[in-house]
């Protein structure tokens, strides 16, 4: 019987996301992809350093265990590079103890149409194309931002996400209404509408994802555990409408920030997550001074 993922969080991931080869990008931008390939070909024995998403993707295969038939988590790269580079990621993966068995490598086409056949949770790269496409198809996905901070090694049994609310966790339904029409009306519409659910946004089903694993993982079986923040621009009172949402969904998030435009970036240095998902590029920013972060492109989810 062949193998298959059901059941699993599916991760795919790009090279730049998962290592650091801003290096060899950087010859890629400024040459062409034969002298990319020659780089990478000879510094195949030379392991690439852990990228933004690297520690991301390790705390989550801790979740599986010594029984392949009862892994809960899939990682698989998903690249633009050649295959030839695809074995450099591979043996860097190796090196640093990563238990990474699939991959697609597409040689500077865009790799998103595989995403179906992965029965992907989630989807990160470097590339912003990559990303728009992915979310346009319907897959949770967001541009990592290379540079920012590495995740905290303070909670190294412990997978910490955060994410923000609008035009992420939830449709941008609301978010419209603020930039159309500013804050107040923005207030008033929630409070108007707090007992009516928020539509879902892209991120819905990666969260899904992970209640399940979180659940799966309760009776203590693997090393590894889930935490999870809401980390929001909204305060009282449409704070309200966002908690009877998740409530409605029938998920819990472990901690909530409701910030009232406050920077986000301080309260991320303080929860510590392993990755940060918001759809506003200065909200990115800031946070990658603090944590890894990536943005998820809300214009194509509005095109919808």
């Amino acid at each position: 019987m062949p193998a298959d993922l059901n059941d699993r969080l599916v991760v795919a991931i790009s090279s730049r996301a998962l290592f650091d080869f801003e290096e060899e990008n950087r010859v890629f931008e400024q040459a062409d992809d034969a002298s990319y390939m020659q780089l990478q070909l000879d510094r195949l024995e030379r392991p690439a350093q852990p990228g933004v998403a690297f520690q991301l993707v390790r705390k989550l295969l801790g979740f599986n265990t010594s029984d392949a038939q009862r892994d809960r988590v899939e990682v698989v790269l998903l690249s633009r590079n050649d295959p030839v580079s695809g074995l450099r990621v591979f043996h860097s993966a190796k090196h640093h103890g990563t238990a990474i068995e699939r991959g697609v490598f597409t040689r500077g086409r865009a790799p998103y149409q595989y995403l179906q056949a992965l029965q992907a949770n989630l989807f990160l790269s470097a590339e912003p194309d990559d990303v728009r496409a992915a979310l346009h198809a319907g897959y949770p996905a967001a541009q990592v931002y290379p540079d920012s901070a590495r995740a905290s090694e303070a909670h190294p049994e412990e997978v910490r996400i955060a994410f923000d609310g609008d035009a992420v966790l939830f449709s941008d339904e609301a978010e419209r209404v603020f930039q159309a029409e500013g804050l107040p009306a923005f207030q008033q519409h929630e409070a108007r509408k707090a007992a009516l659910p928020l539509p879902p946004g892209p991120f819905k089903p990666l969260l899904e994802a992970l209640h399940r694993l979180q659940r799966a993982s309760a009776d203590g079986s693997t090393p590894m555990r889930l935490r999870t923040a809401l980390v929001t621009a909204r305060s009282a009172p449409a704070h309200e409408r966002a908690v009877r949402t998740l409530m409605h969904w029938n998920i819990a998030v472990d901690e909530a920030m409701f910030l009232g435009g406050l920077d986000k970036g301080p309260f991320l240095r303080e929860f510590q997550p392993d990755f940060f998902f918001d759809d506003q590029a200065g909200h990115v920013q800031s946070a990658s001074r603090h944590v890894p972060a990536g943005q998820v492109h809300a214009e194509v989810t509005r095109r919808k």
